[in-house]
């Protein structure tokens, strides 16, 4: 354990929705938890030995506990079926301190909230942050019906239901979610928020973008990415600017990879692109960037990637390490 990991117990472990489960967390001394902000998230040192990261859904004003919402996915690599299976009330596992990636932008007029599935969870406390604050704000969450929604009661227990537009899949056409619509009127003074499946993602964020959202205003984060591989990849050569030293990246391997074998060890979590843990500044070269994580802007600038996933497009990339 490090200055930024903690030891935390399972004090609860319940079911919240069909294949969702709620853990809350705390700290296994005792003590009072680091304080987090809405949008936060921690990663989860797994029993199989992965690491997985899990926003937190409880209200940032608590400090005895962290709360977090995590769907059992079958096309988990691991992760979900882990936490689900294997982890228990009682159980002490280790997490880092918590992170945001995802935070609110607090000079907002305004604030358009929309979840996918379990993306609620960074959502959901976005709509509770806002609330009590007093802000402006709409939510909209969408599901494939009833029973797969994780804090229903929740939410319609709450003081700001009224601001919440559910969507079922398994309902009519007419109460399902028209993005384009809902888009359609960019307003300067409006941040929009998204988190959930990939698809539901990119279907808001093109959407958005294509109805002349400004990139500043658009606020995502990414749960997992599906890797990006090409019959065209090749090998290519990193130098690590501290030293010199040059590694050859083989075509079936990843940066991060062919670094560990040469003996320099980035520190990595997600290994997809989306949590920006191996977050790498890049001095020459021009990455082929691959992840979720980084905006259309960053990616533009060329001077940071993402080693876990991202490749070159040249034959030398300079790395800051």
């Amino acid at each position: 354990m490090t200055a930024s990991t903690l030891k935390v117990r399972v004090a609860r472990k319940e079911v919240e929705a069909a294949d969702i489960c709620t853990f809350e967390l705390v700290r296994a001394d005792g003590g009072a938890l680091p304080p987090f902000s809405a949008g936060s998230h921690i990663d989860v040192s797994l029993p199989n030995r992965i690491t997985r990261q899990y926003s937190l859904c409880n209200d940032p004003a608590e400090s005895h506990r962290y709360l977090i919402g995590v769907l059992k996915d079958p096309s988990s690599r691991g992760g979900s079926k882990a936490i689900h299976e294997l982890v228990k009330v009682g159980d002490v596992v280790e997490i880092s301190t918590p992170k945001n990636h995802f935070p609110l932008a607090h000079e907002a007029k305004r604030s358009l909230l929309l979840a996918g599935g379990i993306g609620v969870t960074p959502i959901l406390c976005m709509a509770e942050r806002l609330a009590t604050v007093g802000a402006d704000f709409e939510m909209h969450y969408c599901t494939r019906s009833r029973d797969r929604t994780a804090f229903l009661d929740r939410i319609q227990r709450s003081s700001f239901v009224r601001r919440v537009q559910f969507h079922f899949d398994e309902c009519s056409d007419d109460q399902r979610l028209d993005i384009a619509v809902l888009l359609a009127e960019p307003n300067a003074g409006t941040h929009l928020y998204v988190c959930g499946p990939k698809g539901f993602m990119d279907a808001v964020l093109s959407n958005a973008r294509r109805q002349g959202w400004e990139e500043s205003h658009l606020h995502y984060e990414f749960f997992a990415a599906e890797p990006v591989k090409s019959d065209a990849d090749g090998s290519f050569e990193v130098m690590l600017s501290s030293s010199g030293k040059v590694v050859v990246v083989p075509k079936d391997k990843t940066v991060v990879e062919a670094l560990a074998a040469a003996g320099t060890n980035v520190e990595i979590s997600c290994e997809q692109g989306v949590c920006g843990t191996c977050l790498t500044r890049v001095l020459e070269g021009e990455p082929d960037h691959r992840d979720l994580y980084l905006s259309p802007e960053e990616r533009a600038a060329n001077d940071q990637f993402l080693p876990c996933c991202s490749r070159a497009r040249t034959g030398l990339l300079v790395l800051d390490l």
